[in-house]
């Protein structure tokens, strides 16, 4: 009998969260998802807890796939194996001759070994070619990766100012997803240097989704990161319908 009640807690259980993948995969089925980077290595508490006010649902990023136990548990939704702009400034760097990309793969299947029922996302380095990111992509779906995402703000340095420097910041994530998707049948997220200038114009390039980090995280107002959100969310043509609770709860905060 024990054994009986432990099997169907098992399948209730991975029912549950095929039904939560399903949720969140359903949102980038339809081009609406829209997600907000907190940052990778940003340990500021109160910064991570206004963004997350500010956003929906939560995904957590980390490269260490163990992390991703707790994160899960606590309610995360989705995890990534990405964000990896915040290691730049450290001399990392991505190439095909190095041992990273193997790396990345071995986190990967790590991950859909501890986590096989919870969404995964997967950035592809912007340091690579675009070739060998598309290349990387398809390795990735290979492994069952649920979703790619790209980046490439971090090596935009826009000669303009305005409209035309916003565009410029895009240009290398949105040459990323518009080469992936064409590749892939997976969804694939559009982030790095994106605004709500740029959100549309990725969506246009094929990306099934949009990931925004900056252009909110360096508010320091929770009221004016739900109105960069919405404003956002607008661009998309996801009216802000979505984000009424989190801005009613933030009003009470």
């Amino acid at each position: 009998m024990h054994g009986a009640i432990q099997s169907y807690l098992g399948i209730l259980t991975k029912a549950l969260l095929s039904t939560t993948k399903e949720t969140v995969l359903k949102e980038f089925h339809e081009q609406r998802a829209l997600k907000i980077i907190s940052g990778l290595q940003n340990f500021n508490k109160e910064n991570v807890a206004s963004v997350v006010t500010a956003a929906d649902k939560v995904c957590v990023s980390s490269v260490e796939p163990a992390a991703f136990l707790a994160a899960a548990e606590a309610g995360a939704l989705m995890v990534e194996i990405g964000n990896y702009d915040s290691f730049y400034d450290q001399g990392t760097i991505f190439s095909p001759e190095q041992k990273k990309l193997v790396q990345i793969l071995n986190l990967t299947k790590e991950t859909k070994r501890i986590l096989p029922s919870v969404t995964l996302s997967v950035t592809v380095p912007h340091t690579l070619s675009l070739p060998d990111q598309v290349k990387l992509a398809e390795r990735l779906e290979q492994e069952g990766v649920d979703i790619i995402q790209t980046e490439g703000g971090k090596c935009s340095n826009p000669s303009k100012s305005g409209v035309l420097g916003l565009i410029e910041k895009a240009t290398p994530t949105l040459a990323a997803a518009y080469s992936i998707s064409r590749a892939v049948k997976i969804p694939v997220m559009c982030s790095s240097g994106l605004s709500s200038v740029t959100a549309p114009m990725a969506i246009t390039a094929g990306a099934a989704g949009v990931g925004v980090g900056s252009a909110i995280n360096k508010l320091n107002d929770v009221v004016a990161m739900i109105a960069e959100v919405r404003s956002i969310a607008d661009s998309l043509g996801i009216s802000a319908y979505r984000y009424t609770s989190s801005e009613e709860k933030s009003l009470t905060l």
